[in-house]
């Protein structure tokens, strides 16, 4: 069997030819061919063919270089009047933030750029999931592009920290509380998050050069990495049911097809590519204009514990699955799940290389991502409305709600509005959702039962023994009663 062949060499040859043709356009861009070479490259690698079919479903992964490039202007102009100091930053974003000015445009720019970005590298990943473009010989591409859809999420993260408002400090606190749950390595990851082991005035500075320098940096290389590898192996073409990824020809194959029925990239294909990421960037700017990054929140106190920190929205998700999940299995939760996930992403390449590639004939892919969507869409919800915290805005229960005369029942609902049950427990759509629905609790526990569930309480609900006097625990038993 004859070597593969090399397609760097096609992609990016140095020839007499190019340099000629390079010239033609002018002395600036001759000059510049004659000593770089980068003039016939930057053609080669624009002209290079691409398959015929490739269509509107490929523009996601040139949209979110897009939605880099925007986070890279952006965040560089917002890095000149933003201050990385616990004594000025929140004045800082406060100047920042002034409606109307060019840099409150710039942090509307970079507020929607983040969410833009975490959208269209969670959609790119997801189609080239489907499609199975991950197979051979674009293993390495899928594994660039996983450490970039995890380096996406930590950039938003410390993103969303750099507000230095009292939700974005209580966030550094989280996230530094959940890194030191990982066995052996968590205090090192809290301490080096924190820039010590408690919030200090470095830890701003260290969170502002993870997320200006450090992030990025990264992000550079492997984007680099990843177009350097899209050149080199090619778009992987849209998938035909029956056509299978055989790695002792499919580079043969490919390459066939392409010189038979493909086109250039420039200007046949990247013209989608052009317009749908223009059109995003227009969609950001007029976001910005219109609406404007969030307000900022009170100013940081860190003796100040009342507080109910949550990411932005693209986060909200994880945030809903770690408050919705059994307090005993939380640890496990919190390192173990995206441990494994990015394991089992990792792994994708490896263990399922070759083979079939159409969604069609692979059902389980589609069913994945479908199920994925779905909890990210559904928890995104939940996370909005946050029934596992008390509704401490809840009114107490109306006369047509009691629904009785009897001035123990009356007695009854009044306590259990004052002793705040109705924070956490609805009676016909009034009070909380925390907690289980009472509408109909007296059908489903005995007198006994409810004086035992009062008295010692439950995971999450306080006991009440001690705190009700016996008239009281008889009043509000009563009332419970006739919730039937």
């Amino acid at each position: 069997m004859s070597s593969p062949p090399d397609f760097s060499e096609k992609i990016m040859p140095d020839t007499p030819e190019a340099n000629r043709d390079a010239r033609q356009h002018g002395k600036v861009v001759g000059w510049l061919e004659d000593r770089t070479g980068l003039v016939s490259r930057l053609n080669q690698a624009a002209g290079h063919r691409v398959p015929r079919r490739s269509g509107w479903a490929f523009v996601f992964g040139s949209a979110t270089l897009f939605a880099f490039i925007l986070q890279v202007v952006s965040g560089i102009t917002l890095a000149m009047f933003f201050e990385p100091a616990t004594a000025t930053a929140y004045q800082s974003l406060q100047q920042i933030s002034t409606p109307g000015s060019f840099e409150a445009l710039v942090r509307g720019l970079h507020y929607f750029g983040a969410s833009l970005m975490v959208v269209m590298a969670g959609i790119h990943m997801a189609r080239v999931y489907l499609m199975a473009a991950y197979k051979y010989p674009r293993e390495v591409q899928w594994l660039s592009g996983v450490l970039l859809l995890f380096l996406v999420l930590a950039m938003a993260f410390t993103g969303q920290t750099l507000r230095w408002d009292q939700n974005a400090l209580w966030s550094v606190v989280v996230g530094a509380e959940q890194a030191a749950r990982a066995p052996f390595v968590g205090p090192i990851l809290a301490r080096f998050l924190l820039a010590g082991d408690t919030l200090n005035a470095a830890t701003l500075s260290r969170l502002f050069s993870l997320h200006v320098f450090w992030f990025p940096a990264i992000m550079f290389g492997l984007i680099g990495l990843h177009v350097f590898l899209v050149l080199r192996n090619g778009i992987s073409e849209t998938p035909v049911p029956g056509r299978k990824v055989d790695p002792r020809t499919y580079k043969q194959d490919y390459q066939a097809r392409v010189k038979r029925d493909g086109v250039p990239f420039w200007p046949d294909a990247a013209w989608r590519d052009t317009v749908f990421g223009s059109a995003l960037i227009l969609l950001m700017v007029f976001l910005a204009w219109k609406i404007g990054a969030p307000e900022l929140g009170k100013p940081p106190d860190p003796s100040i514990v009342q507080a109910d920190p949550k990411p932005d929205w693209y986060l909200i998700w994880y945030f809903s699955v770690l408050a919705l999940w059994p307090y005993a299995v939380t640890n496990i939760m919190i390192i173990a799940a995206p441990l494994l996930a990015l394991v089992a992403l990792l792994a994708l390449p490896f263990v399922s290389n070759k083979g079939e590639r159409s969604p069609s004939r692979r059902p389980w892919a589609i069913a994945a991502v479908v199920v994925m969507v779905g909890l990210i869409f559904s928890l995104t919800v939940v996370g909005y409305r946050e029934p596992w915290l008390p509704h401490f805005k809840a009114l107490p229960l109306s006369a047509q709600t009691v629904g009785s005369t009897d001035p123990a029942v009356i007695r009854g609902a009044a306590l259990f509005h004052s002793q705040s049950c109705i924070l956490c427990h609805q009676i016909d759509g009034q009070g909380g959702i925390r907690g289980p629905d009472l509408s109909q609790v007296g059908a489903r526990l005995s007198r006994d039962q409810l004086i035992w569930r009062i008295q010692n309480g439950a995971a999450s609900m306080p006991p009440y023994a001690g705190v009700l006097t016996d008239q009281q625990l008889r009043d509000v038993v009563g009332f419970l009663e006739t919730r039937k």
